[in-house]
C-alpha cells in the first residue's frame, strides 16, 4: 500500500520545518508547492524531492492526500477553500487568517468534502501543556482564577529574515500579536477557556528595519477568570513562562525549560510535576503524527479549526484595542 502523499503549501522557513518534521514521520510521500522556483528546487533537492509544482492550480490537477498551508497568512483561507473542494485533508499554519472573510465558505466546504481541518497552534503537542491541561481538567487544584504568561526572545537572532518575509505587514500576518504571542493566546484559551473580553497595548520598541508592533501587553478576561500575557520580540533570553492560580495551588509552566511545578501551601517550596528533553524538531513530528492519526481515524485534529477561529477572533481584536486604546468584546 502506497504512503500518503502530503503537499507542502511553501516552503519559507515554516514550511521547510513543517516538510521536514512530515517526512521524518516516515508515513508520507512529500511534494513542494512554491511560488519561488530556486528556493523550491533547492529545498527539494535537500530531501530527495522530485514533484515540485509553482502554483496551487497545477498541485491539485492531481490532488494529494493532505497539505500543509504554510503561505502568508492572508492566503490560508482561499488556498484552504480550494483544497476542502477537491478532497483534501488540511492542516493550516498559524495564525487561522488575518479576517474573518470567508470563514463560513470554508466551515461549508469542510462539512461538504467531509475532510480532515487542523491548524498548527504546536503548543497543543507540548508535553507540559498536555500534562497541564490533564490537572486542571481533573479538579486537583480546584477552579482556575487567574492566568498570567511572560515570554520573550530575540527575532533577529532566531529569524533574521524577518525583514524581507511576511512578518513586515500586519496585512500578511506579521508584527508580534498575529506572529507570536497568537501561540500563546491559543494557548491560555486551551488551558482556562475562551477569552470573552480583552485590552491591548502594543507598539514597536526595537526592532530594526520595520514598523509593525514587537511588544504586546494583553489584559484578558475568560469569562470569570482574569489573565495577563506580555510578550516582546528583542530580549536576549528565550524564555516563557504561564502561571495559573487556582482554589487550591498554583501551577508554574516553564516553557524554556520543558518543566512544570506546583505549589499549594505558603512557606514550602515549589514541587516538581515533570520535565521533558525536548528537541527542535520533537513537537512538530509529534503534530505531523497526531494529525496524521486524526486524518486516518476520523478523530478531531488537536486544535480544531472551530478553536482557531477563536483565536483568530482574539488577535483581530487584539489590533483593534491596540489602534483605539478600547476594550473588546468577543462573542
Amino acid at each position: 500500500m502506497s504512503l500518503p502523499r502530503v503537499l507542502i503549501l511553501g516552503v519559507g522557513s515554516i514550511g521547510h520545518r513543517h516538510l521536514r518534521c512530515f517526512l521524518n514521520t516516515g508515513r508520507v510521500t512529500a511534494e513542494i508547492c512554491e511560488v519561488n522556483n530556486d528556493l523550491a528546487q533547492d529545498i527539494a533537492a535537500q530531501y530527495g524531492i522530485t514533484t515540485v509544482w509553482n502554483s496551487l492550480d497545477d498541485a491539485i490537477a492531481s490532488p494529494p492526500d493532505l497539505a500543509v498551508i504554510c503561505a502568508p497568512a492572508h492566503l490560508h483561507i482561499e488556498m484552504a477553500i480550494t483544497l476542502a473542494n477537491h478532497g483534501v485533508d488540511i492542516l493550516i499554519e498559524k495564525p487561522l487568517s488575518t479576517s474573518l472573510n470567508d470563514i463560513d465558505i470554508l466551515k461549508s466546504s469542510i462539512s461538504t468534502a467531509g475532510v480532515c481541518c487542523g491548524v498548527a497552534y504546536v503548543t497543543h503537542q507540548h508535553p507540559v501543556i498536555r500534562d497541564v491541561k490533564r490537572e486542571l481538567d481533573s479538579g486537583r487544584f480546584g477552579k482556575p482564577l487567574q492566568i498570567n504568561y511572560v515570554s520573550g526572545q530575540h527575532f533577529p537572532y532566531y529569524r533574521p529574515a524577518y525583514r524581507e518575509i511576511y512578518y513586515t505587514d500586519r496585512a500578511t500576518g506579521g508584527g508580534c500579536i498575529q506572529d507570536a504571542i497568537t501561540h500563546s493566546m491559543n494557548t491560555a484559551e486551551l488551558l482556562v477557556g475562551p477569552i470573552t473580553k480583552l485590552t491591548c497595548d502594543a507598539d514597536h520598541l526595537a526592532l530594526e528595519g520595520v514598523t509593525v508592533e514587537d511588544t504586546v501587553h494583553v489584559i484578558t478576561r475568560h469569562g470569570e477568570i482574569m489573565g495577563s500575557l506580555v510578550s516582546n520580540q528583542f530580549q536576549s533570553p528565550n524564555e516563557s513562562t504561564f502561571i495559573i492560580n487556582c482554589e487550591k495551588g498554583t501551577i508554574k509552566c516553564l516553557m524554556h525549560e520543558g518543566r512544570w511545578v506546583w505549589h499549594d501551601t505558603p512557606e514550602t517550596q515549589w514541587r516538581e510535576g515533570a520535565q521533558y528533553d525536548l528537541e527542535r524538531d520533537d513537537l512538530f513530528v509529534k503534530q505531523a503524527n497526531m494529525f496524521l492519526d486524526a486524518r486516518e481515524q476520523g478523530d478531531l485534529p488537536s486544535c480544531t479549526l472551530e478553536a482557531a477561529i477563536q483565536t483568530l477572533k482574539v488577535n483581530l481584536a487584539m489590533l483593534e484595542s491596540s489602534d483605539t486604546h478600547t476594550w473588546q468584546t468577543i462573542n
